[in-house]
Order: structure tokens, then C-alpha cells, then sequence
């Protein structure tokens, strides 16, 4: 008895509202920051606080970027794409770590060149004001995406807002730079503050491009979450139940599990129905958003042994 079945429990996904609202209210926060930040290096002249302008620049070329993937992963399901179209996210969250390694180079550029030459800054309590309150721009808009991002399990939202955060760790980095250079009056300090920040982008950079290339590559899914799936499946096991061929990935949004259930092999197809429909239950309860596939075979058919891997090896019966 083999039987095969496929279901798609990602009804939550298709009514997932539009997150293009969220990458919009990220783009208007980078233009925004971009204005304070710059204000704040023409006052001071501080090439630290012009690294944090850079950064925005790159807020907001990412910010766009996630508006036109999002926008592409909220179109339905079609004849070339049976999936959907989520895993255009992750082009989105990787093209943003790019750029956050573009901007940690321009920074680390500016930064040695004024390590050469430095010059004074000056106005340095205004200039800090208005890096603050951009500061505050960046902390409060990416906790919105943060949260959207995990309530939707969008990349692309999650991968701004982890990126803004750094943006808002960078601030306070240069403001405490720019701070000690005003108190002990030693030039350099503001320039090594500025490589210190683009060391730190670009260790975010590089988190982000190796998630997103983790997603492009059909990464499992995390280890806590393939527990939750075993331990459902193990409370079938005490029923004499077997299971084997447990693959799980995600792709965008969404989640997908597969495996082959081993059951006697008197059972009718009823009976083996009736508990797939339970296991699948099971998955569904602990993980949400997913699509399981299932293939139920007899415990005692030798050819179940021959497809425990990804291509099916040759069947006993055909040597």
C-alpha cells in the first residue's frame, strides 16, 4: 500500500495583508534619518556621523529593494510558479546585506583618509541632538518591522529591521566618538570611531547575506522547530507507527515538511487516511503556515526500505 498526499495548510499566507505599507514606512524613515544625519555632519564636520548618513543611504536603497520584492512575493500562485512567489524576499534581504558592505568600504575609506588628515569638529552638542533624533526614527520603525516580520515571517521585513537596529547601535557608537573627542580634544579618535562602525556593518552585512543564501539553498528548517515535528511524530511511534524520509525547508513565508509514514500492512486505506489526516493535524498545530506532504507505504514491503533518500533508489523487486 503506497499513498501519496499533499496539503496545503498555508491559508493564513494567502490572506496575509499586503507588507508593502511596512517597507513604505521604511522608506520614509530612511529619507527622513538621511536629512537629520546629514544636518548633523554639515554642523560638525564629524566624518563618524557622515559614515551614519552612508548607512542610511543604504536604509533606504534596501527599504525600496524590500518594496519591490515584497511586492513581488504577495502575487498568488500561477502555472510557473505552484508555490508562489515569497522566496523573492530573500533576494531582497540579500541585496540589502550587499549594500551594507558597499557602505562599510565608502566608510572605512572616508575614515582613513581623515585618520590621515584630521580635522576639528565643531557645534558638537546640536550635531548630537539631531543624530539622537534620528536615532529614535530608526529604533521605533524597526521595532514596527521587527514585529511584522516575525508575525508574517517575512525576511525581507526582518532583514530591514535587524538592519536599522544596527543603524541605531552605529548612532550611539559615533555619538559616544564624537562626545570623546569634544572632552579630550584628540582629533583621531572620530575617524577610528567611523572604522569601528563599519567593522560592525559589515559583520551585519555578512549575517544577512548568509541567511539569505541559507533560504536561496533550501535550508532545513531550524533545529527547535524539527524537534516539534519529531516529537509529534513520536507519540504516533508508541502505536506501532514508523516514519522515515523527514525533510523540512522554508521558502519565504513558507514552510514545508515531507516525510513517509510506515504503517501495517493490513490496514485499509481508510484507516492509513484517518491518520495522516491526524499527523498532518499534529504539524500543522505546532507550525502553523505549512504545507506537509505525506506518502504512506507497508511496514512490511521491502521496496518502503529503497526511497528513505532524496531519488529513490532501485526497488527489490526490479534487481
Amino acid at each position: 500500500m503506497t499513498v501519496c498526499r499533499l496539503r496545503n495548510t498555508n491559508n493564513h499566507i494567502m490572506s496575509r495583508p499586503s507588507l508593502t505599507r511596512y517597507a513604505w514606512l521604511s522608506i520614509g524613515a530612511a529619507v527622513l534619518t538621511i536629512g537629520l544625519k546629514t544636518v548633523a555632519y554639515l554642523i560638525t564636520g564629524s566624518v563618524s556621523l557622515l559614515s551614519d548618513a552612508l548607512e542610511s543611504i543604504v536604509n533606504l536603497v534596501g527599504a525600496l529593494m524590500a518594496l519591490a520584492m515584497l511586492t513581488v512575493a504577495a502575487r498568488p500562485a500561477d502555472e510557473e510558479h505552484a508555490y508562489g512567489h515569497s522566496k523573492a524576499e530573500y533576494f531582497s534581504s540579500g541585496a540589502e546585506g550587499a549594500l551594507i558592505l558597499v557602505a562599510a568600504i565608502a566608510i572605512g575609506i572616508t575614515a582613513i583618509e581623515r585618520l590621515i588628515s584630521p580635522q576639528p569638529i565643531e557645534q558638537v552638542g546640536l550635531g548630537i541632538v539631531v543624530s539622537i533624533a534620528a536615532s529614535l526614527v530608526n529604533f521605533f520603525v524597526a521595532r514596527v518591522l521587527l514585529r511584522a516580520g516575525k508575525q508574517y515571517n517575512s525576511i525581507a521585513l526582518e532583514a530591514d529591521a535587524r538592519h536599522l537596529m544596527t543603524d541605531v547601535w552605529t548612532t550611539v557608537g559615533v555619538l559616544i566618538g564624537v562626545g570623546a573627542v569634544a572632552l579630550t580634544g584628540w582629533m583621531r579618535l572620530d575617524p577610528i570611531v567611523a572604522l569601528i562602525v563599519a567593522c560592525n556593518i559589515v559583520w551585519s552585512g555578512v549575517r544577512i547575506i548568509r541567511k539569505s543564501v541559507a533560504g536561496l539553498m533550501d535550508a532545513a528548517l531550524p533545529s527547535d522547530e524539527q524537534k516539534r515535528v519529531r516529537d509529534v511524530l513520536a507519540a504516533h511511534q508508541l502505536t506501532g507507527v514508523e516514519y522515515h524520509a523527514l525533510r523540512t525547508r522554508q521558502s519565504g513565508a513558507r514552510r514545508f515538511v515531507s516525510l513517509h509514514v510506515l504503517v501495517p500492512g493490513t490496514w485499509t486505506v481508510a484507516h492509513g487516511h484517518q491518520l495522516l489526516e491526524e499527523i498532518e493535524a499534529g504539524i500543522r498545530g505546532i507550525l502553523g503556515d505549512v504545507t506537509v506532504f505525506t506518502h504512506l507505504e507497508a511496514l512490511d514491503d521491502p521496496a518502503s526500505e529503497a526511497d528513505m533518500s532524496l531519488d529513490r533508489a532501485e526497488s527489490p523487486s526490479s534487481r
